[in-house]
């Protein structure tokens, strides 16, 4: 049986602004342009790191609701510093969670949730500490 491995996944999010919601990906939350495509843009991917989002205005790529993206990083505090200094409106406090992570959400321009979450330190067992 051949060997099956996921390696990437590039989420769709709907918008019926492109322009102010790429600009808001690229020059708000440190985003790069990785291509465009259509005449007008139709379709445009973001990348940071190894994360990639397609930016859709196609009418046949809108969803019936809003999307909600759940991004895990490095650097959480230092990231939300540098949005609140680019001036994004935080829509959910940064905080430690229960679930063990330390996260908080922003909205782009159409709508769609980003949450950034870092994993918090797992306290050590009696057996580790030993």
């Amino acid at each position: 049986m051949a060997h099956i491995q996921f390696h990437s996944v590039s989420p769709f999010l709907a918008t019926e602004d492109l322009p102010t919601t790429l600009a808001f990906y690229l020059d708000k939350l440190g985003f790069a342009l990785a291509w465009e495509w259509g005449e007008p843009t139709e379709l445009a991917a973001v990348c940071r790191d190894e994360v990639e989002l397609t930016l859709a205005s196609r009418a046949d790529a809108k969803p019936g609701g809003i999307s909600r993206l759940y991004l895990h990083i490095d650097g959480i505090d230092s990231y939300h510093a540098q949005l609140q200094s680019a001036g994004v409106g935080i829509t959910v406090a940064i905080a430690d969670r229960p679930y063990g992570m330390r996260d908080f959400s922003v909205t782009d321009p159409a709508g769609n949730v980003l949450c950034f979450g870092q994993a918090l330190p797992q306290p050590m067992s009696a057996a580790e500490a030993v």
